[in-house]
């Protein structure tokens, strides 16, 4: 077969595969591409997730894990009842929702897995401060999992390192001598700072926007969510790596974009009951 073949061979299969594969995220409709079976990425999570639960220290606060859990409960439930009024099938129903509190307070920070899957740290309560601010970060958290984003990433991750692949093979390998001749991985720095960046950037923000809806609906003045933003600001003493080399948006732009999605989010997505 040759080249010229081969390329059309190639390009009808993942025009296919893209096509058949193609999806919306929840809410803001934007297009994804998921060619991993998400039940993968669930399990993979959860496996991770106890690994997780062994190795680090849980904390013994009982009052801030009983605050996770019932701002996790309450998402839960207004997460559901609004797909359920809006006639749209629950991104969550398949979701197994566990909650721990990990005792590190050098670590600002908070995540939640595939599946629904959510670990906060401690270091991360002295800048949530109260109870609002402890949902707008919850809300961004499991707006990622809402949103697939996982799914997404590794999908996306499979397509770049296969085109990376065809590109070198039809280059006569000229990608290969790049990285050989500079010792570094070249091709791998371009794609993270051109495609992986830009996008986990775009994920990023839509978490932000999705995590002020389920905040909202599920009650929380939303409006904690820039102070958040401002303290997580100070915390870092303006030490943020230029947003163009990061996977997050700068707290400058995420603040401002806040600001602007606020006013509509309350209006629209007023606390379900």
């Amino acid at each position: 077969m040759n080249r010229r073949k081969f390329l059309n061979y190639v390009g009808c299969g993942c025009g296919s595969l893209l096509l058949s594969s193609c999806s919306s995220v929840p809410i803001t409709e934007r297009k994804q591409l998921k060619i991993i079976p998400e039940k993968n990425i669930n399990a993979k999570a959860a496996a991770i997730y106890e690994q997780v639960k062994k190795r680090e220290k849980l904390s013994d606060d009982k009052k801030s894990l009983s605050q996770i859990k019932e701002i996790g409960r309450k998402m839960e439930d207004s997460i559901s009842l609004y797909f359920e009024r809006v006639n749209l099938l629950d991104p969550t129903t398949n979701f197994n929702w566990e909650y721990i509190l990990i005792d590190n307070d050098k670590v600002r920070n908070a995540w939640c897995m595939p599946g629904g899957k959510i670990a906060v740290y401690t270091g991360m309560l002295k800048i949530t401060k109260n109870i609002d601010g402890l949902a707008a970060i919850m809300g961004h958290e499991i707006a990622h999992a809402v949103a697939k984003h996982s799914v997404e990433r590794a999908s996306r991750g499979v397509l770049v390192n296969t085109g990376t692949q065809l590109l070198d093979i039809f280059s006569g390998g000229k990608l290969s001598q790049v990285n050989r001749a500079t010792g570094m991985n070249t091709v791998g720095l371009l794609s993270q700072l051109g495609l992986m960046n830009p996008f986990s950037r775009k994920q990023e923000s839509e978490a932000d926007y999705l995590g002020l809806i389920f905040s909202s609906l599920s009650g929380y003045d939303i409006r904690e969510t820039i102070n958040i933003w401002e303290r997580m600001k100070k915390a870092n003493k303006g030490k943020e790596p230029a947003e163009f080399m990061s996977t997050h948006p700068s707290s400058i732009n995420r603040i401002k974009n806040i600001k602007n999605w606020m006013n509509g989010v309350i209006i629209d997505y007023p606390p379900i009951t």
